[in-house]
Parts: structure tokens; C-alpha cells; sequence
């Protein structure tokens, strides 16, 4: 009969022991959040947008109003083909001097040939090549004129493009999109209320690969490694948990006293490193829920 007793006395105890140690760190249950803020002022005209929404990565959930920016856009667009039009025709424009500077060439010859046999003075031949060199002077001064006008107004277009595209570029900063694949944890704005640039209109975080942030002591430091397997325990509370695998993807560099919420296995122990465990949710994880690792 004490045998009997004594014996069962040894089971609890080492179940007790057991249980006590069932778990080398703990920690909550975290997720890398995303605030998404509004890039541009104006009146959220659409913004569909509810807490527990699960969003793709780049689809449209809100708009700001564009009505200005559009209107604008189309008076630089406008303006832009004004100005390209206004551009001169060179080729037209010199066409003209260019004909009298081949008449004039043709006359020079004539003369040339005319005071070779005595039948012209070197005054005629003198003045006819004087206004050959005048025309071409001309012809080189009206080329550089039109030259610059053309490039001044080349120089008048590219600048409104870029203004144009400036414009474009804040009616797409208008269109709010869901930066990554998640769900909407917090509705920080309604649709109706004035947006303004960096104002947070919702949260959001992908909960389907979330992370479990435990701490462990200096004395387990040598046991841990970046990319280990564990096995991660989540508590539901009462006799309900479950395990997931987890890997370890980062370890604190530095200590940190050991927050309230944390336990450790060495009470004494006053200073403890941050670690993230990665865990696959399976849909039943929470942010803030309780967790232990077991190594």
C-alpha cells in the first residue's frame, strides 16, 4: 500500500515537473502593420473600405477627388499643342533665300564667264559675288533665329509635359491602393471627410504569415540560431492549445528588461533578448494572443 502511494506521489511530481517546464520562451502573437495615408488633399469621393476587409495588393479601395487635376491636365495638354504648333518652319522660311542665293550664284558664274572673254568689268564681277556673300550672311542669320525660336518653344512644351505629368502623377497618387495583401485591422477616415496628404486612412497587415515575439535569457542564447525549427504553442485559454511549426527569422541584438506581460522560465532574470518566431496562420491566430515556444 505505501508503494502504491509513494508511486503515485512520484508521477505527479514529475508530471508537475513536466508541465513546468513544457515551454522555453513566451511571448504575443504580432504582425507587420501598414498604415496607408493619403498622398493628396481633396474630398474622399469613394472609399470602400471596412475593418476585417481582406485586401489584394494593388487594388483601388478609395478615391480623392480629381476634378481640378483633370481639368488642369486638359488645359496643359492644350497649351501644349499650342505651343508645339507655333513652332517655325524652317525649311519654308528659308526657301525663299535660299532661291535668291542660286540666282544669284548663277549670275556670279555668268559675270565670271562674261569678264573672262572681255565682255564684263571686275566692278560687276566684285559686286555680283558682294551680294551672293550678303544673301548667304542673311541666310545664315535667319537659320540661327529660327534655330533658337525653335528651340525656345521645344524647350516651352517640354515644360508644360513635364507639368502635365506632374499632374498625371497626383491624380495616380489620388487612387488609394491597398500597398499589400491583408486584412484592414483599423478605419482611421469615412468617406466624405477631407483627405490632406500624410493623414492615416486605414491600417492593414497580412495575418496569414505572422510572427510570434518571444523572449528568451542570456543563458539561452547559445541554444537558439536564426532559421531554427521550433514548435510554437498557442494558448486559447482554458486546456486549448494548439501547436504550429515556427522558424526563428530574428534575434535582438541587444537586451532589454523583460516586459510585464512576459514570463520566463528563470524569475530571476531581469534582462531578456527579443526574438521573432515565423508562424503560418491557419485563421485561428489573433494579434496579441498569448504564445510559448518550445526549442
Amino acid at each position: 500500500m505505501k508503494k502504491t502511494v509513494l508511486f503515485s506521489i512520484f508521477v505527479l511530481a514529475l508530471a508537475s515537473c513536466r508541465n513546468s517546464e513544457k515551454y522555453d520562451a513566451t511571448g504575443l502573437f504580432e504582425a507587420t502593420t501598414v498604415t496607408v495615408s493619403a498622398e493628396t488633399s481633396g474630398k474622399l469621393v469613394s472609399f470602400a473600405v471596412d475593418e476585417g476587409d481582406s485586401l489584394e495588393i494593388g487594388q483601388q479601395v478609395g478615391l480623392v477627388d480629381t476634378t481640378l487635376l483633370v481639368l488642369q491636365r486638359k488645359q496643359l495638354h492644350s497649351q501644349q499643342l499650342s505651343t508645339e504648333k507655333s513652332s517655325p518652319d524652317i525649311a519654308a522660311q528659308a526657301a525663299a533665300l535660299r532661291s535668291q542665293i542660286a540666282h544669284q550664284q548663277n549670275e556670279c558664274d555668268r559675270i565670271a564667264r562674261l569678264l573672262a572673254n572681255g565682255a564684263a568689268t571686275q566692278k560687276q564681277s566684285d559686286d555680283a559675288n558682294a551680294g551672293l556673300r550678303t544673301l548667304r550672311g542673311q541666310l545664315e542669320g535667319l537659320l540661327s533665329t529660327l534655330d533658337k525660336n525653335r528651340s525656345s518653344i521645344t524647350e516651352s512644351a517640354s515644360a508644360l509635359q513635364y507639368q502635365k505629368e506632374q499632374v498625371e502623377e497626383q491624380i495616380r497618387k489620388s487612387r488609394i491602393i491597398a500597398p499589400i495583401t491583408g486584412t484592414v485591422l483599423q478605419k482611421y477616415a469615412e468617406q466624405g471627410e477631407y483627405a490632406t496628404p500624410g493623414r492615416p486612412l486605414f491600417k492593414m497587415a497580412n495575418l496569414n504569415d505572422i510572427y510570434l515575439r518571444c523572449y528568451f535569457t542570456a543563458s539561452q542564447l547559445a541554444h537558439i540560431r536564426i532559421g531554427q525549427e521550433v514548435t510554437v504553442i498557442a494558448d486559447f485559454g482554458g486546456n486549448e492549445q494548439y501547436e504550429y511549426a515556427g522558424k526563428i527569422i530574428w534575434i535582438a541584438q541587444e537586451s532589454e528588461f523583460t516586459p510585464k506581460s512576459i514570463q520566463t522560465q528563470d524569475s530571476r532574470s531581469n534582462l531578456v533578448y527579443a526574438v521573432k518566431v515565423a508562424v503560418k496562420n491557419d485563421g485561428r491566430l489573433k494579434l496579441g494572443q498569448y504564445g510559448e515556444v518550445r526549442l
